[in-house]
């Protein structure tokens, strides 16, 4: 049996939704081991002058407890 926890994460990008999630599994990365798999909860822009300028996503990150 494994014992896994969760971790809500907010992150952000210029790019994309996709990018803004590599960079939330990368920044829990450095301090959070055995990252199992990411759940996308929420994703929002933030739009300037009729364009998007910024890519948010609440992610649900899911990692084994040892």
């Amino acid at each position: 049996m494994a014992v896994l926890k969760v971790l809500e994460i907010l992150a952000n990008s210029d790019k994309s939704w996709e990018d803004a999630t590599r960079k939330a599994v990368k920044e829990a990365s450095k301090t959070v081991n055995n990252i199992r798999s990411v759940y996308i909860n929420e994703q929002t822009a933030v739009v300037k002058d009729n364009d998007v300028t910024e890519f948010r996503v609440n992610v649900k990150l899911t990692f084994e407890v040892n």
